[in-house]
């Protein structure tokens, strides 16, 4: 017997042994190798990209289906294919409605802005002459920052040169996107249509292969991601749209006053769009802001962002709070290093996804460490926790809730043999 387990140590040791060894051999290879795997990373990505969007497309429309297959379409039968049509006509009317009022007005601001764009220099280059004898700057450090037409119009033509070389790729790219974006949504709608079937399959490979304990709990792991995945995204879509109302609304209103306030619809689009980046967002998107309202009229420009600086505390602490909850629930550290990671990593969309993800790993991670705790016989806080005083603590308790359940004591009733011999002389 002890021979037997004398070998069955040696063969667990053994195993540890060479899985180490295996796993530092691992990831030797990998970092001796990391631009090779790095570039077949990159390529299995770019082959992968229609489905990966169209997974995005059917997770971002699956909240509308399931509102109109719930509250609409409960007693049809075809009820999931008229729930897709009714959400991907929605999607369409709001891109619609988006192209038909807003970018109009876009394209209208923006050609202004670049018709008069030599008149804004200038009102800039005078407002840096003011600014240079009121502080006493020199006219050499000044014209270090002056700009003007010719300028701007020579780095357009630089710009211009440098991608003609590239035109037929640029070309190129732009079919193979149209190619992508047909793939990616005709991929989404099947996502959608077998979504309960898919989801079933692969809950069954998951159970055949992996121990019930795991498989719950990666189940319960997947359900949490996309709780809190679809409520964050759906949240700040709709925090960043009331925002861009807002502040169209507010410029509207400043302009009406006699506060000039230029290009309302370009800067209230910036305002939404950038507002989807979780902390960053909003500086992001009042700096070109506040730019473009500085070379019209700078006194705007400052009224442009003491407004933005109220709307932002609106948004943060009254509005962002009311939609958005405690969906994520993390700390101010770990929302800017999940924006400052996954943008670094993803551009744009990682900076939106990043704070959700991050937001699953410290809930995960916060769990673990509790049940490690609670296993090591410590509370929340760390401190140990002693068995005997909390036996004795709970005995105690125990003892006080009997006493308590217990019936009052009965006043002492009389002896009916004394009554007799009373009325008995």
């Amino acid at each position: 017997m002890k021979r037997g387990k004398k070998n069955r140590l040696f063969t667990r040791q053994t195993l540890s042994y060479m899985a180490v060894v295996f796993f530092g051999v691992l990831v030797y290879f990998l970092l001796s190798n990391l631009d090779s795997i790095s570039a077949i990373f990159s390529r299995l990505i770019s082959i992968l990209s229609p489905f990966i969007f169209g997974a995005i497309i059917a997770f971002l429309l699956d909240v509308p289906m399931r509102f109109f297959e719930r509250r609409f379409l409960g007693k049809f039968k075809r009820k999931r294919t008229l729930a897709i049509m009714m959400a991907y006509l929605s999607a369409l009317v709001a891109i619609f409605l988006l192209f038909w009022i807003v970018v109009p007005q876009i394209l209208d601001s923006a050609r202004s802005l670049l018709g008069n764009i030599n008149l804004y220099l200038d009102n800039l280059n005078e407002l840096m002459d003011y600014l240079g004898h009121q502080f006493d700057i020199s006219a050499e450090d000044i014209d270090q920052f002056r700009l003007s037409y010719e300028d701007i119009l020579n780095q357009l033509l630089v710009l211009v040169r440098e991608l003609l070389p590239d035109i037929l790729n640029i070309s190129m790219r732009i079919g193979s996107g149209i190619i992508s974006l047909l793939t990616a949504l005709i991929a989404s709608i099947y996502m959608l249509a077998s979504k309960d079937k898919l989801f079933r399959q692969c809950r069954r490979t998951l159970y055949a292969f992996v121990a019930k304990k795991a498989a719950d709990e990666l189940v319960r792991i997947f359900n949490l991601s996309v709780e809190v995945f679809s409520n964050f995204i759906s949240g700040k879509i709709l925090d960043s749209a009331i925002i861009g109302v807002i502040c169209f609304v507010g410029m509207s209103l400043m302009n009406a006053v006699g506060i000039e306030m230029p290009f309302i619809p370009l800067i209230s689009v910036i305002i939404a769009i950038t507002n989807i980046i979780p902390f960053f967002g909003p500086f992001i998107g009042a700096v070109p802001s506040a730019m473009i309202i500085l070379i019209v009229n700078p006194v705007s420009a400052l009224w442009f962002t003491l407004f933005v600086t109220l709307l932002q505390q609106f948004d943060g602490n009254i509005l962002g709070p009311r939609i958005l909850g405690e969906s994520t629930g993390l700390p101010p550290l770990w929302v800017l290093v999940a924006i400052i990671v996954g943008g670094g990593l993803f551009g744009f969309g990682g900076m939106v996804a990043g704070v959700p993800a991050v937001a699953v790993l410290h809930t995960l991670i916060h769990e673990l460490v509790n049940n490690k705790l609670k296993a090591a016989g410590f509370n929340d806080e760390a401190r140990f926790i002693d068995s005997a005083d909390s036996a004795t603590k709970t005995n105690d308790t125990s003892d006080d809730k009997n006493v308590e359940n217990q019936d009052p004591p009965s006043a002492p009733q009389p002896d009916k043999n004394e009554d007799n011999n009373e009325d008995n002389p």
